[in-house]
């Protein structure tokens, strides 16, 4: 079991176990060891983040421990996630590091690997650089003298992935004409983003561009949709896209402010790419969080949906596995891996525009594509992280409630891989019967004080 990576890499409050300088610094060595190459003279490791107060320390403190043991470190600042993923091929180095705790609050943070091929570290990988802090016998291997590791700032880094955004966008389409409301949650994409849709030629109205340290995904972004909504109808834009902190993923908004989930950004997609005859083997790879209503649509269209585990990188490794090129969750990761390594916000939006450009249809028109099952989710707060294997009586009590709901939906109880809650998801035909389902779910934990 690992003891600090969770679903997406190692998350915690900043300046607390895990996330304190002194974990961060060893990361760093870990990471240096794991990746040097002792035939290459000019090792190197990339390091991005996103726009919180803490990166600065982080940044600092990783830095600091990559060069102690002979590697380069290329410095990239405030960049999306995915961009990390493309400038580690990119720029052929060893590993990319983004400082960044996606969509969690301010004082939050996290750190997410990628390897040279630009892809998630697998577990087994995550689980030796756990043993490499755990030993901290770096001491043996630290080189002196002009062996050290040196540090670069690499300015043009935004730049590089702005030109490969635009070329994921079809040559000969453009977005005049199109008013496009962005949100940015004060977040990684706060350059990169605006400039993407400005240079393809659209109208585009700017939220959450201003970060400060602190108002990272601050009632806005893809948690907080609200603002994104009303400037939506206001401004009659045609749609609006919000971005997480990190801006690997993307909650879209119709032009009548009702929120298109990624469910539905991945039905539009699939049957585009269907018509086309570019999904491969006709699969979608999503996770047991979407909705049924993605399952029988895509049996409708002749294809398949494969689920996963939730984390985009699980979904990932089934796609490469299997030979599959597009997949994502229902929380706005999109995966085209026919254009890069990793869920990316900017990079699904455009997606999404050169269909509505290429159809001449509406995201809301679009969207009407597939019918969802009602859906509850509850998060329960835990006083430690738990499995649901391991509380009496809960599976029994799953089993009795999947049963009273005849086939016609499903019951999901998981642990957060980055917080101490118990999420709970019930699905089915009867908004009533699910939602006195999983209040009873809810009831059972914090009855038996789980909670």
């Amino acid at each position: 079991m690992r003891k600090l990576f969770g679903t997406d890499g190692i998350r915690g409050i900043a300046n607390q176990h895990p996330m304190t300088i002194e974990l961060s610094m060893k990361m760093g060595k870990a990471i240096a060891s794991i990746f040097q190459n002792n035939g290459k003279k000019h090792r190197k490791i990339l390091i991005g983040k996103d726009t919180r107060i803490s990166g600065y320390m982080f940044e600092s403190a990783m830095l600091a421990g990559i060069c102690s043991m002979g590697v380069d470190v290329l410095l990239v600042g405030p960049i999306p996630t995915p961009a990390i993923a493309f400038l580690t091929t990119s720029m052929r180095a060893e590993a990319g590091i983004v400082i960044s705790a996606s969509h969690n609050p301010f004082y939050d943070n996290g750190i997410k690997i990628f390897s040279d091929d630009g892809f998630k570290l697998p577990d087994e990988v995550e689980m030796k650089i756990e043993e490499l802090i755990e030993r901290d016998e770096f001491q043996k291997e630290q080189p002196t003298g002009k062996e050290l590791g040196k540090a670069f700032r690499i300015d043009d880094a935004s730049g590089r992935y702005i030109v490969f955004l635009k070329q994921s966008f079809p040559n000969n389409m453009k977005l005049d004409g199109l008013k496009i409301v962005i949100d940015c949650a004060n977040g990684a994409t706060y350059k990169v983003a605006p400039l993407v849709f400005e240079e393809l030629g659209a109208e585009v109205i700017k939220i959450g561009v201003n970060p400060d340290g602190i108002n990272i995904n601050l009632d806005c972004g893809a948690l907080s949709t609200d603002t994104l909504k009303n400037k939506v109808i206001e401004t009659n834009a045609n749609l609006g896209v919000a971005f997480d902190g990190d801006g690997d993923r993307a909650i879209f908004v119709d032009e009548k402010g009702n929120v298109v989930d990624g469910d539905h950004i991945m039905a539009i997609c699939c049957n585009d790419l269907i018509k086309n005859n570019k999904l491969n083997y006709n699969t979608l790879v999503t996770t047991v969080m979407s909705n049924m209503g993605l399952e029988i649509l895509l049996k409708a269209m002749g294809a398949r949906l494969i689920r996963t585990q939730v984390g985009d990188r699980y979904v990932v490794e089934a796609m490469r596995s299997g030979g599959y090129n597009f997949g994502g969750e229902q929380s706005g990761h999109l995966i085209f891996l026919n254009h890069n390594t990793t869920g990316d916000g900017i990079l699904a939006a455009l997606q999404v525009l050169a269909i509505v450009i290429k159809t001449g249809k509406n995201l809301s028109e679009l969207a009407k594509i597939m019918i969802s099952f009602p859906q509850i989710l509850k998060n329960i707060p835990m006083k430690v992280k738990v499995n649901p294997v391991d509380i009496p009586g809960l599976d029994e009590l799953q089993k009795k409630m999947v049963k009273d709901l005849n086939g016609k939906g499903r019951i999901l109880i998981r642990p957060s891989g980055t917080e101490a809650l118990m999420r709970v998801m019930v699905e089915g035909e009867d908004k009533t019967k699910i939602s006195e389902i999983a209040s009873e779910i809810g009831f059972f934990l914090e009855k038996n004080n789980f909670a």
